[in-house]
């Protein structure tokens, strides 16, 4: 009976998952409503995400637009995006929230390579602890019997072939303007 790595690439599409959502909260430089998920506005006495309250949609390549359903949270949520401390300058008016995105300085490119560099690693760290589990729930399964012997240099080699070719998916994922060579 062979082993299924079936576990394995379940676990590693949900890391490649979570590294294009980290990836897609950073700021760049353009617009984008990612950047609104993790703000919450505390409304209708409690916390709530602003896509739940608001649309939000993208009026420029610098600028975010954010209509509330109800017009009594503007100022909440006015003050919930001011607060979130994501780098935008925020402005009311009648209709909602304008967020505008400052130009990108090279110092804060720097600081967004590195946040890029920091979550990328901890999706390799992930990847590693998935195929290390991998390793002991065949080695596990050697003992018990269930297995014939899979742990053979081969086996071994092609599941860090799985995850090294896993990891390259991971830096495919940072936008090119990102990417450094020895990434």
């Amino acid at each position: 009976m062979s082993y299924s790595f079936s576990h394995f690439h379940s676990k590693a599409k949900e890391v490649r998952d979570w590294l294009a959502k980290e990836l897609a909260a950073l700021r760049g430089g353009r617009a984008t409503p990612a950047i609104l998920d993790a703000v919450l506005v505390e409304s209708y006495g409690s916390k709530i995400p602003v896509k739940h309250l608001a649309s939000i949609s993208i009026e420029d390549p610098k600028t975010l637009r954010i209509a509330p359903f109800d017009a009594g949270v503007l100022k909440e949520l006015e003050k919930a995006v001011a607060g979130a401390d994501v780098g935008l300058s925020v402005s009311a008016d009648e209709r909602g929230i304008r967020a505008r995105f400052p130009e990108l300085t090279s110092e804060r490119r720097a600081a967004l390579l590195k946040v890029a560099k920091e979550r990328l690693e901890r999706a390799r760290i992930n990847l590693r602890k998935e195929r290390d589990a991998a390793l002991q729930d065949i080695e596990a399964k050697e003992k018990q019997g269930l297995l014939e012997d899979m742990l053979d240099p081969e086996t071994v080699e092609r599941l860090k072939e799985r995850q090294d070719d896993d990891a390259f998916q991971l830096v495919d994922l940072i936008a090119p303007e990102y990417r450094c060579p020895r990434c």
